[in-house]
């Protein structure tokens, strides 16, 4: 493992040197390239050097407790190589999780797909509310989050499906386990006596695709372009700049009409087609190789009901983790980072013990 830490700083050391090539940094597509993976190095090669400097202070320590003879000194010294031992095992423990393979996507922008199951019109709410909660929770990240294409729902605030594109350091890494099935009980604003009704949206998550990983051939693709309408068919536009993206061989449609303009429109529906072919890439391959990327908790598949959302009882439930919080409207309001952090710590400790994650409900 010593031969492998060597090797990263060297690495890590050359990459330096490169990205202060002038020659380097006249190409900016090699500039960014070069300096995403001396950033992903960076932290690695850091606790590297804190521990080999913890091993030096704990030596030092050893040492000199061996020539002490002033009991007070020596004590110093015997309490000076125990600090230093267990900040030696700390960062042990950390260079194993770092060293763990990580999701090639986990450093993607990221494509959410809200979609309100069964249960009408507060299943719409409810869609609503969930794009609220992850629009303020990229908000608290520092994300940018801008709607690819959306359905309203009858009632102001629901969908019946919402597109939204999450751009930010780390966004698939910290969204990827919010997949599945997101199932509320309460009392709807519909309801007049009072009866809690159970319903469902789902959430799935899609890394973005760079165009080098999808192929997409302009032939494959069937576009129309229609007239923008808002809800209840009101007229929205009065140019054909609506577009409708239609990929022939998998069957695949997407749309977008968020923009007033068809380029800019076509371009988001591109960047959506793109990341509907990369998933189904990735899930198709991981069917055929028994999921190598499913050392996460969960499948993410949509079957599953992830978390409950119980309004009456002031309680989020995740049920892969068996995590509840009673802070329902925090979580509402954006505050989903305890489940987040404990869905990535699961995923960690899965990986450090060899399981696949399917367990994980």
């Amino acid at each position: 493992m010593a031969d492998r830490f060597d090797e990263l700083e060297e690495r890590y050391e050359e990459l330096g040197r490169q990205l202060a090539d002038p020659a380097i940094a006249s190409d900016p597509t090699r500039l960014r390239e070069l300096g995403k993976k001396h950033a992903e190095l960076h932290e690695v090669v850091t606790v590297v050097r804190d521990r080999r400097a913890a091993l030096g202070q704990a030596e030092e320590a050893r040492a000199m407790a061996k020539e002490e003879r002033d009991p007070e000194m020596l004590a110093f010294l015997r309490g000076e190589e125990e600090d230093a031992e267990r900040r030696v095992a700390e960062l042990a423990d950390r260079l194993e999780t770092l060293m763990l393979p990580k999701d090639p996507n986990d450093a993607k922008d990221v494509l959410l797909e809200i979609r309100a199951g069964p249960g009408g019109q507060e299943a719409a709410l409810f869609a609503g509310n969930l794009f609220e909660m992850y629009r303020r929770f990229a908000e608290r990240q520092g994300w940018k989050t801008e709607v690819v294409s959306s359905s309203p729902g009858e009632l102001g605030g629901s969908f019946k499906e919402v597109v939204v594109e999450v751009r930010g350091d780390g966004a698939y890494s910290r969204l990827k386990h919010e997949s599945g099935v997101h199932r509320v009980q309460r009392v709807p604003v519909t309801e007049s006596s009072g009866r809690i009704h159970t319903s469902t949206a789902t959430v799935a998550v899609l890394p973005e695709a760079e165009e080098v990983e999808v192929e997409i051939d302009p032939d494959d693709l069937e576009i129309d372009v229609y007239r923008s309408t808002g809800p209840g068919g009101q007229s929205v536009n009065t140019t054909d700049s609506a577009v409708r993206i239609t990929h022939r061989p998998t069957g695949i449609v997407v749309a977008c009409q968020e923009e007033r303009s068809q380029r800019q429109n076509r371009e988001k529906a591109m960047r959506y087609l793109r990341a509907r072919l990369l998933k189904l890439a990735q899930d198709e391959q991981q069917a055929k190789e028994a999921a190598a990327r499913r050392a996460q908790v969960g499948t993410g598949d949509r079957s599953e009901k992830i978390r409950t959302y119980n309004f009456p009882q002031n309680r989020v439930t995740d049920h892969r983790i068996n995590l509840s919080v009673h802070n329902l409207p925090a979580v509402m309001a954006g505050d989903v980072d305890e489940f987040v952090d404990a869905l990535l710590a699961e995923e960690r400790r899965r990986q450090l013990a060899g399981e696949d994650g399917r367990g994980a409900r």
